[in-house]
């Protein structure tokens, strides 16, 4: 009778002890997991972390910026739509080869905050692994906007205020189009100077780096965060209503004309085109050249086959790099589908 009563009490304490093991195994899910499933429930993006410490946002640009940015506070952006990611050869594809095949490029890319317009994009960033943000947009501006159009001129006017908004939290940025190569690492090209606020690509480069009568284009600039350029952007946009029919670069080049540079003691240096080219004048020297723009283009199709031919120069460039006198110097190819792309 005792020896069944031990038993009994064994069974008793060997049931406890399986429930007490069973409450700790359900009640001790690892601290990660337990936080995926809190911000799953609420539908919300972590905080970035560092060991036992958060760094909180303001918002989810707010992170994106700071995970993108260099210890100066400096990022390199651009925006793409679902345009810039679909087809078998995507803008954007060719626009990151660029960083891959370019000189002391690579590393850049962890600087690259790439802002996309509408969800196909955004999804197409977040599989490639990059710095995302998702810009929310009053119209619709998914696929190709063809040069000129009102969609097109939207489109643009969407991003100086959103690179306004960018400036206003402290972020100096280089700007880039999707549709120019990076050939080489531009910040070295760049002046370093705080005094100098905004260094802006020319579609043609008159000798001077500072006469404003060279023809600018948004589609390349750095910008250093100032009270300064923190006006022109507010000046720059407030114009909008009162422009129609013109695209945002026009408005900055007739406010350049108009004194507003000078008025608020803005310091401006006009990038020349053997470094920051283009096609509507190609770099002469394929030695020093950044960056490779394909301005004067009317459609993705075009930029994207002519900016392929700008790819396989620089590898034949790269295999076999012309010397000081070579009686056959380096030649881009004729960018011939941008010139066709203004007669349909």
């Amino acid at each position: 009778m005792e020896y069944l009563k031990g038993r009994a009490n064994d069974l008793v304490i060997a049931c406890l002890l399986l429930v007490g093991l069973l409450y700790i195994f359900f009640n001790s899910t690892p601290t990660g997991t337990h936080l995926l499933f809190q911000l799953q429930a609420k539908n919300t993006r972590p905080s970035i972390v560092s060991g036992s410490n958060a760094t909180e946002y303001r918002d989810e640009l707010e992170e994106a910026l700071a995970k993108a940015s260099r210890p100066n506070k400096t990022v390199i952006i651009t925006m793409v739509n679902e345009a810039y990611v679909e087809g078998d050869k995507p803008m954007l594809d060719l626009f990151l080869d660029g960083f891959w095949l370019g000189e002391d490029t690579r590393t850049l890319v962890d600087n690259l905050l790439l802002v996309a317009i509408d969800q196909m994009a955004f999804e197409r960033c977040l599989f490639l692994r990059l710095h995302c943000y998702k810009l929310q947009t009053e119209n619709d501006l998914a696929g190709e906007k063809v040069y000129m159009s009102q969609d097109f001129i939207n489109m643009m006017w969407r991003r100086t205020l959103f690179l306004g908004d960018v400036l206003e939290r402290g972020y100096s940025f280089i700007f880039t189009d999707t549709d120019v190569i990076w050939l080489r690492d531009p910040f070295p090209r760049l002046s370093p100077e705080d005094t100098i606020d905004l260094q802006i690509s020319n579609d043609r480069f008159n000798g001077d780096e500072w006469s404003q009568a060279n023809p600018i284009n948004t589609g390349f600039y750095m910008v250093r965060s100032n009270d300064k350029t923190v006006a022109l952007f507010r000046e720059w946009y407030q114009r909008k209503n009162a422009s129609l029919g013109l695209k945002e670069q026009d408005v900055l080049d007739r406010m350049m004309h108009e004194g507003v540079f000078a008025q608020l003691g803005l310091r401006v240096s006009f990038l020349e085109t053997a470094l920051f080219s283009g096609f509507c004048e190609d770099s002469r020297d394929v030695r020093v050249v950044s960056t490779v723009h394909a301005n004067c283009c009317r459609t993705i199709k075009a930029k994207v086959a002519d900016l392929t031919k700008v790819v396989h120069d620089w590898k034949r460039f790269k295999s076999s790099p012309p010397l000081a006198n070579d009686t056959a110097p380096f030649a881009w190819s004729r960018h011939s589908a941008c010139e066709e792309s203004w007669h349909y």
